[in-house]
């Protein structure tokens, strides 16, 4: 599902706070490793002693099945429900690859829960597009690297987008121009605004009010004798007011990028081929942001979605793609032969530090340098002309094994 309620460019300029939340993200992790339930309902918990409903497939929910609900009430509810018991250390390993992609759109991201987040992507439309493409490059990069889907609400401010989020479920995306939000708003029930719950719910219906247009048309000292203070917090949500900002919550601790093949590869050479061009990223993005790394990190997924690490710290901080390379390719020669194709390869520097504050590693090979200075004439390039114009001879065609997505955004 998709919809876009724009008539002007100037919405879209606007409307560039996101709010993207998983599809029923337990089932969905879980449906990955049993696709013969695709379609059926399905929850997660644990069926015994008084646990509750983590997760229910959208199947489930059309029977009555909620999260947090009882599991012994869920089974009763849906009897043909597959129960499976929940995987903990999967949902937080998936949850830190989303978290991943969204720090590769914007460093703006406020995290709500293991599977959702607000972004505020108005720094990144320069290099990766208006909301709308940006929320399609999410939904694209979520389904092909982890194999799940996200619902994308775009709005000019969070209280909107978690709504159009919401509205859009499952798979969907709605965008909210900033001049037509008040008149989306106006035609949706009093329960969608933040804070009405069912209690508030029968006060404002005893007072006739029955929808946010009605809230807003109520006169704010009447809200405020029915609902004490929470009544200047509904009329201002009402007419679209909130001026909250998204506000990051985790400092960033690495760099990165990974690449999701279109078709799943054996081939060493691509693997290198591919770690060149995400060490050129990784670098360039270093660079940028005055740091240097400690830690070199390599990941694989394999096709069958199990997933390997290795890191390496080297002896003095890097920022230099050729050095992140020579590193990265050294983490993938000592994982010796893979036992099958792999999906997706990633490199990270992590144990970040200011560039300022460290010294470079160089060996007594002017190459070195020559490498670093050589990389920073392409970061110049860049900032420019505002993408990649120049790059190794090796990257200059996308190859076999390359993702449809653009290897250039991270």
């Amino acid at each position: 599902m998709e919809a876009d309620h724009s008539d002007s460019g100037d919405g879209h300029r606007t409307s560039h706070i996101m709010h993207v939340d998983m599809d029923a993200f337990y089932v969905s992790v879980e449906l990955r490793d049993a696709p013969e339930l695709i379609g059926k309902p399905v929850i997660v918990g644990n069926p015994e002693g008084r646990s509750v409903v983590l997760s229910a497939s959208y199947e489930a929910r059309a029977v009555g099945v909620r999260s947090a609900m009882p599991m012994s009430a869920a089974i009763r509810m849906c009897p043909a429900a597959s129960i499976i018991e929940p995987r903990h250390w999967l949902y937080r390993e998936v949850s830190g690859h989303i978290m991943e992609i969204f720090d590769s759109i914007t460093d703006l991201v406020e995290p709500l829960s293991v599977d959702e987040a607000f972004l505020d992507v108005a720094g990144a439309m320069r290099r990766l597009g208006p909301p709308l493409e940006i929320g399609q490059l999410i939904r694209r990069r979520v389904s092909s690297e982890l194999g799940i889907t996200a619902s994308v609400g775009i709005a000019s401010t969070k209280f909107v987008a978690k709504i159009a989020s919401t509205r859009c479920k499952p798979d969907g995306m709605l965008l909210i121009p900033a001049a037509e939000t008040v008149r989306y708003l106006h035609t949706l029930p009093v329960q969608a605004l933040w804070g009405v719950g069912a209690k508030t719910v029968q006060v404002l219906a005893r007072l006739g009010i029955h929808s946010v247009a009605d809230v807003a048309g109520t006169p704010l000292p009447v809200l405020r004798r029915a609902l004490g203070a929470m009544g200047e917090q509904v009329y201002r949500l009402s007419h679209g007011v909130d001026p909250r900002r998204v506000t990051p919550v985790r400092v960033e601790k690495s760099i990165g990028a990974e690449q999701t093949f279109a078709t799943d590869t054996p081939d060493a050479g691509i693997l290198r081929r591919e770690l060149l061009a995400l060490a050129h990223r990784t670098g360039a993005r270093l660079r940028e942001s005055g740091m240097v790394a400690r830690t070199v990190s390599l990941k694989l997924r394999y096709s069958d979605f199990s997933t390997v690490s290795r890191s390496h710290t080297v002896a003095t901080p890097v920022d230099s793609a050729q050095l992140l390379y020579a590193t990265a390719v050294q983490l993938l020669e000592s994982l010796g032969p893979r036992p099958m194709s792999v999906r997706l390869v990633g490199l990270r520097a992590e144990q970040l530090e200011e560039a300022g504050q460290s010294f470079l590693q160089l060996s007594l090979d002017r190459r070195d340098n020559n490498w670093r200075t050589a990389e920073a004439a392409l970061d110049a390039v860049t900032a420019k002309f505002g993408s990649r114009k120049i790059m190794p001879a090796r990257l200059l065609d996308g190859g076999p094994g390359r993702s449809v997505r653009d290897a250039g955004k991270s």
